[in-house]
């Protein structure tokens, strides 16, 4: 959902602007191009965390005075916090893993700290509030609500889909993905930037992006026959105010707002690729 929103999407997916720099273009693992703000939960947000892409490198000295020190220390202790968190996600189910050698019950071992990490990233769409970095609230907000609706309104609140092997898809996609996000944020911040942190955020996209919108989209078709038979989070009518909503519909709909989305979020990260790692000219039409 949403972070191809995300986010990016933020993922999400929406995303994109550099920290503090002049209006940048998108990055892969974004969302924003024309149309894209509503998104799907695997995308990611670039420039939400004060970061740009390829002229990252070059501008961040100016960068850095612009945003000011305060800020700019802040966003560096958030990428890291944020880096060690996901790092800390990605340990726990590899040992959990080795050790039990199964996925059942690996949700339920990692459910808080992902629970936590996730939330916290709403302090994304704060930054774009209190002008720290220039993307859109609005896109911010789509990327990270994205995220937090996968996290809370499916796998927490309906507790029979945790064990699904869709679960460890996307949990196993979006670990791998903000690890390396974060990272790039980070080094990026303090303009030393590992060429590896650069091609891994530009490479595994190919491979992740697929996975975790599988894993999204099977999870959500997993929690479809509970929904349905327990009309969770529905409105029936009548009602003092009216109105009416059915979740089971809801999520029908979600799943098939992944259809026209996927393919133009991905090929539009596929070009940004082409553009920060190997110098293409990319011209975006305007929709």
């Amino acid at each position: 959902m949403g972070r191809l929103t995300e986010a990016a999407a933020a993922g999400g997916g929406a995303a994109a602007a550099s920290s503090a720099g002049p209006p940048p273009t998108p990055l892969p693992l974004s969302a924003t191009s024309p149309g894209c703000t509503a998104t799907m939960a695997f995308s990611e947000e670039d420039g939400t965390n004060g970061a740009s892409e390829a002229s990252e490198e070059r501008e961040a000295p100016s960068r850095r005075r612009r945003l000011g020190w305060a800020a700019t220390a802040w966003l560096t202790f958030y990428n890291i916090a944020m880096t060690a968190g996901w790092l800390v996600l990605a340990i726990t189910m590899v040992r959990f893993y080795m050790e039990k050698g199964t996925h059942k019950g690996l949700y339920k071992s990692i459910q808080k700290t992902l629970k936590f990490f996730q939330t916290f990233a709403l302090l994304e769409i704060v930054h774009c509030l209190i002008g720290i970095v220039p993307t859109s609230v609005l896109v911010a907000g789509v990327q990270v609500s994205s995220r937090i609706f996968m996290v809370w309104l499916i796998t927490h609140s309906i507790k029979p889909i945790q064990n699904e092997e869709s679960v460890v898809l996307f949990l196993v996609a979006w670990t791998v993905t903000e690890i390396t996000r974060y990272s790039f944020y980070t080094f990026s911040l303090l303009n030393h930037l590992p060429y590896f942190i650069k091609w891994a955020r530009y490479n595994f996209f190919i491979i992740l992006y697929p996975v975790g919108v599988a894993g999204e989209l099977l999870t959500i078709y997993a929690a479809l026959p509970y929904v349905k038979k327990t009309g969770m989070f529905s409105i029936r009518l009548p009602n003092k105010y009216n109105i009416s909503f059915d979740y089971y519909y809801f999520l029908l709909i979600t799943m098939a707002s992944y259809i026209p989305l996927f393919p133009q979020l991905y090929f539009h990260m596929l070009r940004q690729r082409r553009k920060v790692l190997h110098g293409e000219v990319i011209v975006e039409k305007d929709d």
